[in-house]
């Protein structure tokens, strides 16, 4: 039996599992940038993805404690940014060390080295 382009793209997202940030380009090989973009407007509505910036959605993650979706995180919305745009990126400073368990610190101001421009996002609360 063959899938839909749809069910091709929801496997996709449960596959990754929760808390994995993407964008269109991350399901290319799949189909067109059209049908792409439809089928990730529908599961937004739906609840099954939520949209952190322009282009970028993530597969949210359930707090039993607190009982409603954790914030995105960054770093995987940075690699999707990263991803979406073909740069390469190195997180920097602080980010560095708490991503490597060096530091129990936890920048406010994340920052990534790119080949891309110099821009900044608000993620949430995080810039």
């Amino acid at each position: 039996m063959q899938k839909t382009v749809e069910g091709k793209i929801v496997s996709r997202i449960y596959g990754t599992g929760r808390g994995w940030a993407f964008s269109q380009v991350d399901f290319a090989d799949l189909a067109t940038r059209s049908s792409i973009d439809s089928t990730l407007y529908r599961r937004e509505k739906e609840g099954l993805i939520r949209r952190v910036l322009r282009g970028i959605y993530d597969y949210p993650r359930h707090s039993n404690l607190l009982q409603k979706p954790v914030s995105p995180d960054v770093d995987q919305v940075a690699h999707a940014l990263a991803r979406k745009f073909a740069w390469r990126i190195q997180p920097d400073g602080a980010t560095a060390q708490n991503l490597l368990g060096l530091s129990t610190q936890v920048p406010a101001r994340v920052v990534y080295l790119s080949d891309g421009p110099n821009l900044t996002y608000r993620i949430g609360p995080r810039i």
